[in-house]
């Protein structure tokens, strides 16, 4: 069997609730092989960011190369890049070895707040890396950046999907989840607009959702699907993920990335002779 492949571009995160780490685990229980390019190192947990360091481009290039040069990725999420020379470096060699299924979530502030790219990058970003987006995933603060405009109401989610969609000519998934539309989302491909729809789960525990959101489509492209479907499985999956509850840290806490495994694999540890 050949098991279809992903790459995650993106930061770290060392709480192992977003970042690389939410995108790997998501990959992997999404049927995919994960393989990852780091652009920054973070000092986080679930109560905020309190340091980024950033890779350099040269060795940016060299992950993006190795990955490439022997197990091409089928699929390639774009999560955190905070700087321009990051980003034009990843646009590059993307464009270098014409890469297909690039889901891009232009992450700017993380879910404590803190940011986490830099002013001058999104400018960057838009330029570089929204052209070779077969999906770009923005929540409503991200979609006000890029369409310039407040957004307020469902009309108003409508109008900024459109916006960017046709400034950047690429499909747009504008994620309602910031109050404005409940967990319901919005996609749009050219001029049609697809609301999809997902009843709120009550859970404050929300650390990597856009993380796990967005490497869950690209799994699903890799895999063949069309965009409409990979969005709605990986709405299911992380409907799945919030709803089992997990409580883990003082702040904003991950979700349960490996809700889907078979109960012997999760059980708690035993004594050796109370074994089975």
């Amino acid at each position: 069997m050949k098991l279809k492949t992903a790459l995650t571009i993106a930061g770290s995160d060392c709480s192992g609730g977003a970042g690389i780490q939410a995108d790997l685990k998501t990959m992997t229980m999404n049927g995919v092989f994960a393989m990852s390019a780091v652009t920054a190192l973070t000092a986080q947990n679930t109560t905020g960011v309190r340091a980024i360091q950033e890779s350099s481009p040269g060795f940016l290039k060299q992950q993006i190369d190795a990955v490439f040069e022997d197990i091409f990725p089928d699929a390639v999420k774009i999560g955190m890049v905070s700087s321009s020379a990051l980003i034009r470096v990843i646009g590059e060699r993307l464009r270098h070895y014409k890469a297909a299924n690039v889901v891009v979530d232009p992450v700017m502030v993380a879910t404590s707040g803190s940011a986490l790219i830099e002013s001058d990058a999104v400018k960057t970003l838009v330029e570089e890396l929204l052209p070779l987006a077969s999906l770009v995933t923005p929540n409503i603060p991200e979609a006000q950046v890029l369409s310039g405009m407040t957004i307020e109401s469902k009309a108003d989610i409508e109008a900024s999907a459109l916006k960017i969609s046709r400034l950047y000519g690429c499909p747009v998934l504008l994620k309602g989840g910031h109050s404005v539309n409940d967990a319901n989302d919005l996609l749009c491909q050219g001029e049609d607009l697809i609301w999809i729809e997902e009843r709120r789960i009550d859970n404050p525990n929300t650390h990597g959702t856009g993380c796990t959101l967005s490497s869950a489509i690209a799994s699903g492209l890799a895999k063949g699907f069309d965009l409409e479907t990979s969005v709605r499985m990986a709405k299911d999956y992380i409907s799945g993920a919030l709803g089992a509850m997990l409580d883990l840290g003082s702040g904003s806490g991950p979700m349960d990335h490996a809700f889907m495994l078979p109960e012997k694999y999760r059980r708690l540890a035993v004594p050796a002779e109370g074994r089975v």
